[in-house]
């Protein structure tokens, strides 16, 4: 926002008070009376002489009495972002901003006063008034995500254009909707018997013409969330004790070893809540490793978590 008027063509401090001091006194005389244009030009004239800090706040207050709000925000801002702006102009920016909806702006205006003097009641009232907006927004704003998410992952597999033999596929190891597709990796579908890779490129070809990818509800943390949740159900069937054994308390092949700890695997519950399909999908795990680590699963009444 560009506005040239007499008032921004000096910088701060810069001019003569003494050739303002006319100006300003007419000024402040026509205000007075409510003759407000009158005013506001002989603001303008002060400032050609003298560009203080008074002069740009009492135009600016001036001209956002009469609805002349971009102006009045470009003299505002002239005075705020520079050290120990005024309070009043500070908070006149702020309700500025909020009228513009611009909550954060608005939002760190207050913050400044706040920040140098803690108890101001108006700053504190209007910065309670904004972020109590701007949280509002926010959650109306996630809701909205969240419903839109949800029909999106729930639409069924029979929706998108597949082969006859990528939906038998996938009807067998019951996916039913884009969700489910999203929460299994191509290593446990190709533990399924008979899903070949044909159907998994497929099927990778579909997601990502829409900016998907096979496992991407398990990124970022979700995985964890599915084991923690499963840790908990063995809690309920088995002994603690025996879920908080330590893996490396146990004999284990070398090459066992490196899988359990590429897993982060510490406990017996912990690889518990792996699946043989996340194993097998390790470079260079075989059977025997697999062979391996089910046994001490076995031998401790535990198994490796099935497919959901």
């Amino acid at each position: 926002m560009t506005i040239m008027t007499p008032s921004t063509e000096l910088p701060l401090h810069a001019g003569d008070p003494v050739k303002a001091k006319p100006h300003l006194e007419r000024a402040q005389r026509c205000e007075a009376s409510g003759e407000r244009d009158a005013a506001i030009e002989a603001y303008r004239m002060a400032l050609c002489e003298h560009h203080s800090v008074d002069t740009v706040f009492a135009l600016a207050r001036l001209l956002d009495r009469v609805g002349q709000d971009d102006e009045a925000v470009e003299l505002y801002e002239s005075i705020c972002f520079g050290k120990s702006p005024p309070v009043n102009a500070l908070i006149n920016l702020a309700i500025l901003y909020e009228d513009m909806n611009e909550l954060t702006r608005a939002e760190r205006c207050l913050r400044r006063i706040v920040d140098e003097h803690p108890t101001h009641p108006h700053a504190r009232m209007y910065l309670k008034d904004v972020t109590g907006v701007t949280e509002m927004a926010f959650d109306a704003e996630a809701q909205q995500q969240e419903v839109r998410k949800n029909a999106i992952l729930n639409t069924p597999i029979t929706d998108f254009e597949l082969s006859g033999r990528a939906r038998n596929c996938l009807k067998k190891v019951d996916i039913r909707t884009l969700g489910d597709l999203l929460r299994i990796t191509e290593a446990e579908l190709l533990a399924f018997k008979n899903f070949g890779e044909s159907s998994i490129s497929e099927i990778k070809a579909m997601l990502a013409a829409r900016g998907l990818r096979l496992g991407q509800a398990l990124e970022g943390g979700q995985d964890q969330a599915y084991r923690k949740e499963y840790l908990e159900y063995l809690k309920g069937q088995h002994d603690e004790a025996v879920l908080s054994i330590s893996v490396s308390t146990l004999e284990f092949s070398v090459r066992a070893k490196k899988a359990i700890t590429l897993l982060e695997a510490r406990t017996l519950g912990e690889l518990a809540c792996r699946t043989e399909a996340e194993l097998m999908g390790l470079k260079n795990f075989g059977l025997t490793s697999l062979d391996e680590i089910k046994a001490q699963l076995s031998a401790h009444g535990l198994s490796l978590r099935p497919l959901e």
